[in-house]
Formats: structure tokens, C-alpha cells, sequence
């Protein structure tokens, strides 16, 4: 395997297209504007400078690596990658029309993987056309730094498949772990239902954001609290996760805070919207309740 496509070049693609690259891969990484490429080059330059200064990358290695990306809003130059990493939004119709695209262009051997953090790998797997091929990759954010990916094969995903799966993660300096094909998966599925749970905490007038954070950082060693997480990952992804979840297993337990709900509802995402439970437009964070 030489050459890795990445599509979208979001947070979770240009972090994708930044390891790969990093690791000696020839990256081509595809959005839907120019202009948005442009950015997420610029994101992987400040990154890679940043390791630089810290002393995990020399200059020479980050300008290699820099170079070794190519930027285009063609789906036809993926015909020279032999895997393809879909990072869109995680919106299963999003993915399922970016899979239908490339069964025309990708080469017959060519891999395919989606990073989807919660939707079932092998309904995917159905809309590729090579589904013996296809599996989920799932990196977290930040993925320079984070050291985690799962894998996740699908019915029909090949044993060579995974193993080339295993591989990449092993090249990229990740620790992968093998997940069964149900809804979010291992982390996620553990995860999210507590990010979940704080916000009906918080709904429900059980403690105040700062409080809760505080409680779980401090009550439970965890590095962040669950509402800072919550804004770290995406009100709107959370809520995407915890409606697979829902739907997937019919399990009432999974139902969305009303609280989340609200603010998706209002726009307030988290980090990336400058406000979820906290508004981030200042030199500091604020909590909002």
C-alpha cells in the first residue's frame, strides 16, 4: 500500500491525511472546495510545525510529509490510491452517495474504509459495490495525537481486508482494536451514553456545568469533564451517536437529552460554533449555565 485518499478534509480528515503522510504515504485528500483544502493544508502545516518545535518531527520529515499530500475536489483522481478513507459528516446518506461515486472509479483491488463513528459497517458496506473490501476505520480526535483506531469489519469484510486494516494502524503508529459491527461500536458505546447522562444531569438542574465537569474529573481521574468533552466532539455528532444507538438497538436508554437536542437545535455545536456548554469567543471558556 503506497497511496491513501481521504475524503473530507475536515478535523477528523485532515488529521487522517496528516498521520498518513507523516508515516510515508502518499496522500490525496479530497473535499467538495477548493478552499477548504487549502485550510485543512494550513491545519496540518501549524500541527506539524507544533511537532517540530516539540522535537517529534524534524523540519526536513514535516516538509517530506507536507509534500507528500495532494489536494483535489475530483473524484476521479482516486484512481490511483489503493485505499480510501471516507471521513464526511457522519450522516449515512452523505456516505452512502460518496461510496456509490467511487464504485466507477476505484481500482478493483483498491480498499475502502469509512471513519463513521456509530453507523452499522456492513449497511455500508452494501452501498460500495466491495464489500469484501470495505470495513470501518474508526480514528479519534485529535488523530496526531490520539493512539487509538478501531477497526471494524462487516459481514462481508475479507480477513485480508483486516489484516491490511491491522497493518495501516501498525504503520501509523496506532493501537487498533477489533470491534463487532453494532451500533457506536466499543468506545463510543460506552462513551457517549455518559456525555449523554450528564446532560440530562444538567437539564434536569442536578448540578451546574462547572460542578458536573469538576465532579468527573475530580470523582472519576477523568482528564476532561463530560461537558467539555461533549463540546470537544460536536453537540451535533454526539447527537448523530446517540440516535444510531437508539435506532440501532431499540433500547430506550439511549434516548437523546432534550436538553442536547436544544442546543443542536440552536446552533450551539460546541468548540467548533464558539458555543455549547461553554462559550468559547473569549480568551477563556465560559461556562454558559
Amino acid at each position: 500500500m503506497q497511496t491513501i485518499g481521504v475524503i473530507g478534509a475536515g478535523l477528523m480528515g485532515n488529521g487522517i491525511a496528516h498521520v498518513a503522510a507523516q508515516a510515508g504515504y502518499e496522500v490525496i485528500l479530497s473535499d467538495v472546495a477548493m478552499a477548504r483544502l487549502e485550510a485543512a493544508r494550513a491545519t496540518i502545516a501549524k500541527n506539524m510545525a507544533r511537532q517540530v518545535g516539540k522535537g517529534v518531527l524534524t523540519q526536513g520529515e514535516a516538509d517530506a510529509a507536507l509534500a507528500r499530500i495532494s489536494l483535489t475536489t475530483a473524484t476521479a483522481d482516486f484512481a490511483a490510491a489503493d485505499l480510501v478513507i471516507e471521513a464526511a459528516t457522519e450522516n449515512e446518506a452523505i456516505k452512502a452517495q460518496i461510496f456509490a461515486g467511487l464504485n466507477d472509479v476505484l481500482r478493483p483491488d483498491a480498499l475502502l474504509a469509512s471513519n463513521t463513528s456509530s453507523i452499522g459497517i456492513t449497511r455500508l458496506a452494501a452501498t460500495t459495490g466491495r464489500a469484501d473490501r470495505f470495513c470501518g476505520l474508526h480514528f479519534f480526535n485529535p488523530v496526531p495525537l490520539m493512539a487509538l483506531v478501531e477497526i471494524i469489519p462487516g459481514l462481508a469484510t475479507s480477513a485480508s481486508t483486516t489484516a491490511a486494516m491491522q497493518a495501516l494502524a501498525a504503520r501509523l503508529g496506532k493501537t487498533a482494536i477489533l470491534a463487532g459491527d453494532a451500533p457506536a461500536f466499543i468506545v463510543n458505546r460506552v462513551l457517549c451514553p455518559m456525555l449523554n447522562e450528564a446532560i440530562f444531569a444538567l437539564g434536569e438542574g442536578v448540578g451546574s456545568v462547572v460542578d458536573i465537569d469538576t465532579g468527573l474529573k475530580l470523582g472519576a481521574n477523568h482528564p476532561m469533564g463530560p461537558l467539555t468533552l461533549a463540546d470537544f466532539i460536536g453537540l451535533d455528532t454526539l447527537l448523530s451517536i446517540m440516535k444510531v444507538m437508539q435506532d440501532g438497538t431499540g433500547d430506550p436508554k439511549y434516548r437523546p437529552a432534550p436538553l442536547l437536542l436544544r442546543y443542536v437545535e440552536a446552533g450551539w455545536l460546541g468548540r467548533k460554533s464558539g458555543r455549547g456548554f461553554y462559550d468559547y469567543t473569549g480568551a477563556e471558556p465560559v461556562p454558559t449555565r
